[in-house]
């Protein structure tokens, strides 16, 4: 069937059905879904913090291209420390002598507070488990984490094992630790246990729980006498739902559940990472061991600092402080040697940033209405519930100043320039006004190229409408100006000014000091006609400065002009110069 001449040809799906991609897929098996149907975990929330165990110092470190250093580890630790971490995984120590030693060095020294509990990895070899525990006389609150691998590919191409040996491999451990810990620590230490099925991922789930039902045996979990599990996503090789549904799973399998720890400990080698840890939570899950922004093996461990900070953002105490995110990166910088991303959540030195013209509005829209609301609440900003676009948190909620929420560059609008010029310089533009500024940066951007910082902002913004001593422009400068009123009401406006070079006393008369001001122009020739007025005050107190800002018809333009001053009636002759000026440039 032809098409009517001028119409375009209607575009289908099959259009723009995808190619095969030649790459080799029948390489890689699906994961396997988890049988549990009436799954309870997708109609949970997560209203409460987990607990959460540090892992930077053990497998964050042993991911770093230079392992930290002493000092850098201290660093480390006295950070996660103040930030209120009270589970801390410290170190490998029978992995050589600069893991066992620093654990010695925090508890002779005196470095772990008596609420926080440290943690030690180790094998399933006696002469490790030994040196492990050893690490640990002395200690207020101390746990051993033993693990080994289970996953079927272990088994078969490492181990060269049974399910039955790699079972007795956990039992056994557990036994030693057991043993060690009566024979080397002291009733000063509350001592713990804990047991990883290593790449619990890729374990058959009835053969998870077959080994930590055999290691439960060994410690005898009761009232007071907890063990943790921790299930590892050693790699991740599923979505995060099925993730979820594995922890429900042995959630709801597990004896003695109320003795049990349930921790998640997840890698993102998929991308997804955080939400395998989220999901987990929801589906039963205790406590939650990562490294502070991701760090780790591979693509990293969980991040920890984007979980504790979407509980924030939900309204949920996290129960760790990151309200100074700014030295929490740098130190975390400093010891693991690796950067933050710059767009990282929460903590890059993007995140608060717009340069989009129209997320720069509506973020300016938005610090608007929140003044506007707690105004009329009689409240603070502070008090109120957060609603700024594209801004999920305050950032001033965690240290970061709001001078770096908006930046402008080609791509700005009209409000992120007056988002600068308010927050920094407490000028509130007339949305007109902001458009005809905005031209002016778009201008020099098009010119420049680059970002335009807020100092080249201001000092754009002064060029164009506020002459200074460093800078004298225009046909007028104000000296002085008096006001008179008769008995009618009719202003009469004296001004001494120098107009194009010389001194000049200029008269006129109106129904107002604007009015009467345009009549004394018109007098020397300069045509004048108000299309728009507004001012605020600048600040509080009687020292306060005026902002006026008018917008006037002046020999057929259309221009706005500023004046700033502390008397009302002055900040708006300055006002009026500065459009007359503006258009004599």
């Amino acid at each position: 069937m032809s098409q009517p001449v001028g119409r375009p040809t209607p575009v289908t799906n099959a259009t723009h059905t995808q190619k095969p991609s030649g790459m080799p897929i029948h390489k890689y098996g699906r994961y396997e879904a988890v049988d549990i149907p009436d799954r309870t975990w997708p109609d949970r929330r997560i209203t409460k913090a987990p607990r959460w165990l540090s892992t930077d110092l053990r497998d964050g470190n042993q991911a770093l291209i230079d392992p930290m250093s002493p000092a850098r580890k201290r660093e480390m630790f006295d950070l996660l420390v103040r930030m209120g971490y009270k589970e801390i995984e410290v170190g490998f120590p029978s992995s050589g002598e600069t893991d066992f030693n620093f654990v010695r060095s925090i508890i002779e020294e005196g470095a772990v507070p008596e609420d926080v509990t440290i943690s030690v990895l180790t094998q399933a070899r006696e002469e490790l488990i030994e040196r492990t525990v050893e690490s640990l006389r002395g200690a207020h609150r101390a746990t051993v984490h033993l693990y080994n691998a289970t996953a079927p590919v272990f088994r078969r191409v490492v181990f060269r094992g049974s399910k039955e040996q790699v079972r007795q491999i956990a039992v056994d451990g557990t036994r030693l630790v057991m043993e060690y810990a009566d024979k080397l620590l002291g009733d000063e230490t509350v001592f713990g246990y804990q047991y990883s099925p290593e790449i619990f991922t890729d374990t058959e789930l009835d053969f998870a729980l077959e080994v930590c039902e055999g290691v439960m045996d060994v410690w005898q979990p009761e009232e007071g006498r907890e063990i943790i599990l921790n299930l590892p996503a050693t790699v991740e090789r599923s979505t995060p739902s099925t993730h979820a549904d594995r922890f429900e799973w042995m959630s709801r399998n597990l004896s003695r559940r109320e003795y049990v720890c349930l921790s998640v400990h997840p890698h993102n080698d998929r991308g997804t990472a955080v939400a395998a840890a989220e999901l987990a939570i929801m589906a039963g899950a205790d406590r939650i061991e990562g490294c502070l922004f991701g760090q780790g093996e591979r693509t990293g461990n969980v991040d920890l600092v984007t979980l504790g900070m979407n509980l924030f953002s939900q309204g949920v105490d996290p129960q760790i402080d990151f309200s100074q995110i700014d030295e929490i990166r740098r130190t975390s910088e400093y010891c693991n040697q690796m950067e933050v991303h710059p767009r990282h959540p929460y903590a890059g030195d993007l995140v608060y940033t717009a340069f989009s013209g129209s997320h720069q509005d509506a973020i300016k829209k938005g610090f608007d209405a929140m003044e506007a609301s707690a105004a009329a609440a009689g409240k603070t900003v502070d008090d109120i519930e957060w609603a700024v676009p594209y801004l999920p948190i305050d950032p001033k909620d965690v240290g970061r100043s709001y001078e770096a929420v908006i930046r402008v560059n080609s791509q700005s609008g009209k409000g992120g320039i007056a988002y600068v010029l308010k927050n920094d310089h407490k000028l509130d533009l007339p949305r007109r006004m902001q458009i005809e500024f905005s031209r002016i940066i778009q201008a020099k951007t098009d010119a420049e190229g680059g970002e335009v910082t807020p100092g080249d902002i201001w000092s754009v913004f002064q060029d164009e409408y506020l002459p200074n001593p460093d800078n004298p422009w225009g046909r007028i400068q104000l000296r002085s100006g008096q006001t008179t009123t008769d008995k009618d009401g009719t202003d009469t406006l004296t001004v001494e000014a120098v107009v194009d070079g010389a001194e000049t006393v200029l008269t006129g008369t109106g129904n107002g000091p604007i009015s009467a001001f345009f009549a004394a122009l018109q007098a020397i020739g300069i045509d004048v006609r108000l299309l728009d007025y507004q001012e605020h005050t600048m600040s509080e107190g009687a020292s306060a400065q005026a902002a006026s800002y008018i917008e006037c018809a002046i020999d057929g333009k259309v221009l706005w002009g500023i004046g700033i001053d502390a008397n009302t009636t002055r900040a708006s002759l300055k006002a009026v110069i500065s459009a007359v000026n503006r258009a004599a440039r």
